[in-house]
């Protein structure tokens, strides 16, 4: 049983520094979070490093308070709110949080049950980890922007298949629609980390259009993307008449109009909004990573961690941070241990 008077580890930041600081990220005891009416107060056992960790410590300055970050995460409830109805104490958990909370660089840390699923049976905590933030960014892209079914046909391109959310996404695609996935990557690694992962074709993104073109000469259908900035010309000449595109990250300039001819239609995807908005289908996280663990345990998706380390202190994090800022790093990469 957890004291609420106790305090915890977490790693924190105060300031927005270059990884490379020894303060960049700091350990720090904090006191143990009490729960909400609708919160689970989960110990973490394993948490996974995201390109959006590394865009918050970049840009998002607390002024000297301390600041946890994370939003994936695999643990064990040990406490409940007066509200809870979908877990007990005890249930083994997977979850990506929500940006507007404190984050899972700690030894205990609270989330809404709404947007929790239960861990998946056949995985260890490291291994659920990698899961949950880059699934529902997927699956969120798939079923609610594209709005496809498992009769969709055509064309996919995913950007940085060999990504945390391409990954994952290649796999979904291939598990439960009719598309035919383009991956994009360039080294050889990462050209047969996406093939594994399930992709019919891998291209290379210094000669996308090219490339997408002699598999597919009429174009595609759908577009993910990770990396909009300066592409939307070659987008615009690959997506067929009708098409739709996806983006994920924070582009600079962004200028649609090259879009208008082909009445393409640009969506975003934000897997924080459901909890940041707490809409009123916020539950659709929890069936959603529900689902997504039935899928695991009978072997119809796999998870994406590619790189474990330990433990869970500040040192091991800016390296886990040094590795997600080279933009080269395949599947996840998870943090164990105490």
């Amino acid at each position: 049983m957890v004291d609420m008077n106790d305090t915890m580890h977490a790693v924190v930041y105060r300031k927005s520094l270059p990884i490379t600081d020894p303060a960049s990220l700091e350990d720090a005891e904090l006191p143990v979070p009490a729960p909400g009416p609708r919160d689970l107060l989960v110990r973490i056992e394993a948490i996974s490093v995201n390109p959006v960790d590394v865009k918050v410590r970049a840009g998002v300055d607390p002024g000297g308070k301390p600041k946890i970050l994370g939003w994936d995460a695999a643990g064990t409830v040990v406490a409940v709110g007066s509200e809870v109805t979908l877990f007990n104490e005890g249930d083994e958990v997977y979850y990506a949080g929500s940006i507007d909370r404190p984050g899972t660089y700690a030894q205990y840390n609270l989330v809404d049950e709404r947007i929790v699923g239960h861990k998946p049976r056949s995985l260890s905590f490291a291994e659920a980890a990698a899961v949950p933030l880059t699934a529902i960014t997927a699956y969120e892209t798939l079923f609610d922007r594209f709005r496809l079914t498992g009769e969709s046909t055509g064309t996919l391109l995913v950007l940085a298949g060999a990504g945390g959310v391409g990954s994952i996404l290649i796999q979904l695609a291939r598990a439960l629609t009719g598309l035919t996935v383009i991956a994009t990557a360039s080294r050889p690694e990462s050209r047969q980390f996406a093939l594994d992962m399930g992709a019919h074709h891998v291209v290379d993104h210094r000669e996308l259009v090219d490339q997408v073109k002699a598999v597919v000469p009429e174009g595609v259908e759908y577009i993910f993307t990770p990396n909009t900035e300066g592409r939307i010309n070659e987008f615009a000449e690959l997506l067929r008449p009708g098409g739709e595109i996806t983006a994920i990250d924070d582009p600079g300039v962004l200028d649609v109009m090259p879009f208008k001819a082909k009445s393409v239609t640009f969506h975003w995807e934000f897997m924080f909004t459901r909890p940041l908005f707490q809409t009123a289908d916020m539950a659709a996280q929890h069936e959603l990573l529900e689902r997504v663990a039935a899928l695991i345990d009978d072997g119809t998706l796999r998870t994406t961690l590619t790189t474990t380390l330990s433990p869970i202190d500040a040192a091991t994090m800016r390296r886990a941070h040094e590795s997600v800022e080279t933009g080269r790093t395949i599947g996840k990469t998870v943090l164990t241990g105490s």
